[in-house]
């Protein structure tokens, strides 16, 4: 009997052990400069200032209404830049985008932001279309066109979605044409969380895990 006693608490010791030294779940960072100079660049991200947010923003989107900052105030959201004529990545993208918008159907603190890079082709009308197109819920995931300066000026300078050879070109931010994968994570603080490769799988799973993980930290 001693024997067994002794065995169970072995045994016990063993397990608690074990699950103490298991590394518990990091919190996901809020992307600074330090992260951007060590990690970041790798991807090909430009450098974002200290204490980043989103800027103040406004479009109209494929319900033909004006949607920006103010209808996200206390939402976590993800945003991509694409177009609707676009024959490589964007339709790969965007059937990823469909499972992150099944995972948080419904959901009202989630949205989900398409800004296009071509507002001379992308129309409302265009938008719309192509929206429906990917069964999009427009109360939820927003295709958003407007001046093409205005949507440029927020991806090199709020999203920093762009090559830094491509960032680093200041001056007229309408001369240049964006073609990223990359989906942005951003919290209700408009902070950036998280890039994420949108033709990806195994990284738009990661996506999915972390918008459940902001959502758990409301």
């Amino acid at each position: 009997m001693r024997v067994l006693i002794v065995a169970l608490i072995f045994i016990v010791g063993i397990t608690v052990a074990y699950f103490l030294n298991q590394p518990s779940e990091k919190p996901l960072k809020i992307y600074n400069p330090v992260d951007v100079e060590s990690e970041m660049v790798e991807k090909d991200l430009a450098r974002k200032g200290y204490g980043h947010t989103i800027q103040e923003f406004s479009f109209t989107d494929q319900t033909g209404k004006s949607y920006g900052s103010k209808d996200l105030k206390g939402k976590i959201y993800v945003a991509e830049y694409f177009f609707t004529t676009c024959g490589t990545i964007c339709p790969r993208m965007n059937q990823e985008m469909m499972r992150v918008q099944k995972a948080y159907q419904r959901n009202e603190q989630f949205k989900i932001l398409s800004f296009t890079v071509d507002p001379e082709t992308d129309s409302v009308a265009q938008m719309k279309i192509y929206a429906d197109g990917h069964g999009a819920d427009p109360k939820q995931w927003h295709f958003l066109t407007g001046d093409k300066k205005d949507l440029y000026k927020l991806a090199r300078r709020s999203f920093f979605v762009l090559k830094p050879a491509e960032a680093a070109n200041q001056g007229d931010v309408g001369s240049d044409f964006i073609h990223t994968n990359y989906f942005v994570l951003v919290d209700t603080k408009k902070q950036i969380r998280g890039y994420y490769d949108g033709t990806s799988s195994k990284e738009v799973d990661k996506l999915i895990g972390d918008i459940g993980k902001l959502l758990e930290e409301k």
